[in-house]
């Protein structure tokens, strides 16, 4: 088994021992920050189940990320870092969440660019 599965089954494991535990109402998603890592570490994540990656830059997302949610397009990526307003159209075209809406200047950006792109992201403030 691959290293980050070993380390993703492992994190799993545990958040379900938590949920169960506690009794929770809701059922966390892991979110596996794939910053600096490469295609050929993601894949057998995404072999192995799972679904929930983040990044943090832009332009290092959209190097690895546009061939795999072609390929994966059922992948859930989330924009963990801040976003420079110029960048805001490639990240409603290459991310389902954005973790870091921080000002009005950008929310009506993404206000903008997503009705453009006829696209709706979730968003957290």
């Amino acid at each position: 088994m691959h290293i980050t599965v070993k380390r993703l089954n492992f994190i799993q494991n545990k958040v379900k021992e938590i949920v169960f535990k506690k009794q929770l109402k809701t059922n966390p998603q892991v979110i596996a920050v794939t910053k600096t890592f490469s295609e050929t570490d993601i894949i057998p994540l995404i072999d192995f189940g799972h679904i929930h990656f983040g990044e943090n830059k832009v332009q290092e997302a959209e190097n690895k990320w546009m061939r795999i949610k072609k390929k994966y397009p059922h992948l859930k990526l989330h924009m963990l870092g801040p976003i420079q307003t110029n960048k805001t159209k490639k990240v409603l075209q290459l991310f389902d969440y954005i973790h870091s809406l921080d000002n009005e200047k950008l929310a009506n950006k993404i206000s903008t660019y997503e009705k453009n792109l006829k696209t709706k992201v979730k968003i957290f403030i």
